[in-house]
């Protein structure tokens, strides 16, 4: 069985959750977590972990957001963390890839997010574009662990995130052919990995032009087996304990 441990799921991109859901199911995948990362997103993936016994919750700002989040939201945001099946903060972090003339509001929403999982000792999903340096900066200002959301950078960065205590997000990305992701993978191996797919973007191969969804996370599996040279039962095994113990699912 498979976890896939960040996904986007909304009605804005499909036109039946229910139909979503029976897919993921049939598909081995045992559990899916939806980041919920604005507040209108925020409040719809809690109908889902509520109708859905197989959702996972997490829920924070997403950078991008930075300018519409006020105090207020932080403050609802942290008694939010609280509720059932929330099982971390995200995604939050750093994005300069359109944007980085706003970088200091937005590396303060960032840590104002990671002083409340700080203070929750819940984990983190970590969204990071075009912005190491300081995310991991960032990063080691406070005691946290989690996940590196849609790793696809370097194996130098790839170890220092490891050392600092975080599985790596590894997704479709991983499939592509010009990606030196799996090079990545190949060499920081199955005990430092989670499986997502970030979907409904990043859809692996064979599937690159079809909409991603959580039961397109075997083929991940399937390529990260590849390239480790081990089984994908073995992949499976793996990856679902480690993402049971980043986010303390049973």
């Amino acid at each position: 069985m498979l976890i896939d441990t960040h996904c986007h799921l909304s009605s804005e991109y499909y036109d039946d959750i229910d139909e979503v859901i029976r897919e993921n199911r049939e598909s081995g995948v045992s559990k899916i977590i939806i980041s919920g990362c604005d507040k209108k997103g925020i409040k719809e993936v809690f109908e889902y972990a509520k109708k859905y016994e197989d959702v996972f919750l997490t829920i924070g700002y997403h950078p991008e957001e930075v300018d519409v989040i006020s105090d207020d939201d932080l403050q609802e945001l942290r008694s939010l963390l609280q509720s059932e099946k929330v099982v971390g903060v995200g995604e939050i972090g750093l994005d300069y890839h359109y944007v980085k003339d706003n970088r200091d509001k937005q590396i303060a929403l960032f840590e104002k997010q990671l002083k409340i999982a700080e203070e929750l000792k819940l984990p983190v999903v970590i969204h990071s574009r075009d912005a190491v340096k300081d995310t991991i900066d960032t990063l080691k200002k406070y005691k946290v662990k989690g996940v590196i959301h849609c790793f696809s950078g370097s194996l130098e960065t790839a170890l220092i995130y490891i050392k600092m205590g975080y599985k790596l997000g590894i997704g479709g990305v991983v499939t592509f052919k010009n990606s030196k992701l799996s090079e990545v993978v190949a060499k920081v191996g199955l005990s430092n990995i989670v499986l997502e797919t970030d979907s409904p973007y990043l859809t692996p191969v064979p599937f690159r032009s079809k909409k991603n969804s959580s039961k397109y996370l075997k083929y991940i599996a399937q390529k990260v087996a590849d390239v480790c040279g081990v089984s994908i039962n073995l992949v499976e095994e793996e990856t679902m304990r480690n993402a049971q113990d980043v986010f303390d699912l049973q």
